[in-house]
């Protein structure tokens, strides 16, 4: 006897069947099945496909695919890894409102209700030092609020956005541009198992899909369907994050971007992004403001009654007023100790003095060129 799940798997193995189409087919026919046993003429007339491919959904696959189709769902029997059809009541909704969601999502780890409430944050592979704290500052205090936070698990940006999520004990989600069975980058395989605790690692592709460059695009039309709006903190010109970007422009989510340092290459792409309309993000209110009238009254309700302004600076209770003073003037990008001293009103000496202690106290570190930036703290 067929399984439901072999037919879902038999139906995204004919070629020419791209999401977007088999979601059509789905909407019209309701399941694989009921695809497969309509006409012909039906399948071109209500499914609005043409001739060749509404012929080749009727053909039997080639016999290389079968054998993959096995190994797949013997994977999934024996646990590892699960695959969530387009129709099961626990697929994303609102995965489900973009013109091409995956008629099948596989996936590690577990998926829960409040991950609806979900931001994706992207950006360089090759992020700055300020650039990959202020990513993982951002992505803690926002998963200390209740947010889930969607990323891809790629080296730079997105392993700090999920490790701020998972450093504030938060939940997290990580879509793959490869198989589910695959590991890339290599170097995030213990990243990976946390997420897994924390969240789950999900991927649109058959198991044993290598991660071909090409796959990364199709990939992050997911980050950015999964969430309510996709931040991006650093990208040049030329950067997936925009693909990202206007993907989610696409699918009508909130675009946001940080703004960095005019002459860096990895401000380019946040700056036009904010030149066409985005919201400039320097923390989480600037988001908030955005998108809390798209949240349920219920998580509208959660939202409120937290203490942004106080958990943001928490950690200022235990300095004294010079400390405070001080520790204000320093971003996360460096700043000279001529402009600290300029901008206090502080002796050099005492200056000095004070960024010591906060050196100390791990809430700042010195860079070479006696240069200081902030260090997010949790």
């Amino acid at each position: 006897m067929t399984s439901p799940l072999r037919e879902w798997l038999e139906l995204r193995a004919v070629k020419g069947l791209g999401p977007r189409l088999y979601t059509r087919l789905l909407n019209t026919f309701g399941s694989p099945q009921a695809i497969r046993s309509a006409s012909r003429d039906d399948l071109m007339a209500h499914g609005e496909i043409s001739s060749s491919l509404a012929h080749a959904i009727h053909q039997p696959l080639p016999s290389e695919v079968q054998p993959l189709i096995e190994q797949e769902l013997a994977a999934v029997e024996s646990g590892k890894f699960s695959l969530l059809p387009f129709t099961d009541p626990h697929y994303p909704a609102r995965l489900k409102t973009i013109p091409d969601p995956p008629p099948i999502l596989a996936y590690t780890g577990q998926l829960l209700p409040q991950d609806h409430y979900a931001l994706a944050i992207v950006g360089a592979r090759r992020a700055s030092a300020p650039g990959r704290m202020f990513t993982q500052k951002l992505s803690g205090d926002l998963a200390s609020l209740g947010f889930t936070i969607v990323s891809g698990l790629a080296r730079g940006t997105d392993g700090m956005a999920h490790e701020g999520a998972i450093a504030a004990s938060g939940r997290t989600l990580a879509v793959l541009g490869c198989g589910i069975d695959q590991m890339y980058p290599p170097e995030h395989r213990s990243l990976r198992a946390t997420i897994e605790e924390r969240g789950a690692v999900l991927s649109e592709f058959p198991m044993g899909t290598p991660p071909h460059a090409y796959h990364f695009p199709q990939r992050n039309r997911l980050i950015s369907g999964l969430a309510l709006g996709v931040i991006v903190t650093e990208a040049t010109l030329k950067s997936g994050s925009l693909i990202t970007a206007r993907l989610a422009l696409e699918q009508n989510r909130e675009i946001f971007a940080v703004p960095g340092p005019v002459h860096h290459s990895l401000s380019k792409g946040p700056h036009l992004l904010i030149k066409q309309g985005a919201k400039l993000v320097e923390g989480v209110s600037d988001i908030l403001e955005e998108i809390i009238p798209m949240l349920d009254p219920e998580f509208q309700e959660q939202l409120e009654k937290q203490q942004l302004t106080t958990k943001d600076n928490s950690h200022l209770s235990d300095l004294g007023p010079e400390e405070r003073h001080v520790l204000k003037l320093i971003p996360l990008d460096p700043v000279s100790l001529d402009e600290l001293i300029s901008q206090s009103s502080y002796s050099p000496s005492e200056v000095m003095s004070i960024l010591l202690s906060l050196e100390i106290k791990g809430l700042i570190k010195q860079v070479p060129g006696l240069q200081y930036l902030q260090v997010p703290v949790r």
